[in-house]
C-alpha cells in the first residue's frame, strides 16, 4: 500500500474519532452541517468516505464499533484501516479527502473584537495550528 494512503488515514482518523466521540454511533445519520471544528471536519469527511458503496459498510462498522468504546486503540486502529483501504481502492477519494483535510489545516484569519477569557483583545489575528499571533497596527508586532 502506497506511503501516502496511510499517512492520509492517519491524518483523517483522529477527525474522525472526534465526531465520533461526540455523537457517537449516530455520526452516520447526522445531517451536513457546515462545522470548522474537529467534529464537524470528522463529520464531513465520515461523509464522503461513506459514499463509496464499496467501503461504506465496513467503515460504518467499524465507526459503530468505536462508539462502543471511543478509548480503545483497537478499535481506533481498524478504524484507520478501513479508511485506508477505502483510500486505496479510491483515487477520486483520496483527492477529495486530501482536500478536506488540507482545508481543515489552513490557517484561520480572523480579525476585529474577540473576548478570550474576560480580556477583550482588539487587532488582527492569525491562527496557525493553534498558536496566536497578533498584530498591533502602526506599533509593528511585539
Amino acid at each position: 500500500m502506497e506511503p501516502g494512503i496511510s499517512a492520509l488515514a492517519a491524518a483523517v482518523v483522529p477527525y474522525v474519532s472526534a465526531a465520533v466521540g461526540a455523537y457517537g454511533a449516530g455520526v452516520l445519520t447526522r445531517p451536513e452541517d457546515a462545522a470548522t471544528d474537529a467534529v464537524g471536519i470528522g463529520a464531513r469527511l465520515l461523509r464522503r468516505l461513506l459514499r463509496n458503496d464499496e467501503s461504506a459498510p465496513t467503515v460504518s462498522a467499524a465507526v459503530v464499533d468505536l462508539a462502543d468504546d471511543p478509548a480503545d486503540e483497537d478499535r481506533l486502529a481498524a478504524l484507520r484501516l478501513q479508511i485506508r483501504k477505502a483510500l486505496a481502492a479510491d483515487p477520486s477519494l483520496v483527492a477529495d479527502v486530501a482536500g478536506i483535510v488540507a482545508a481543515a489545516r489552513a490557517p484561520v484569519v480572523v480579525s476585529g473584537e474577540r473576548t478570550v477569557g474576560t480580556q477583550a483583545i482588539t487587532g488582527d489575528f492569525n491562527v496557525f495550528l493553534g498558536n496566536v499571533h497578533s498584530g498591533y497596527p502602526g506599533r509593528g508586532r511585539p
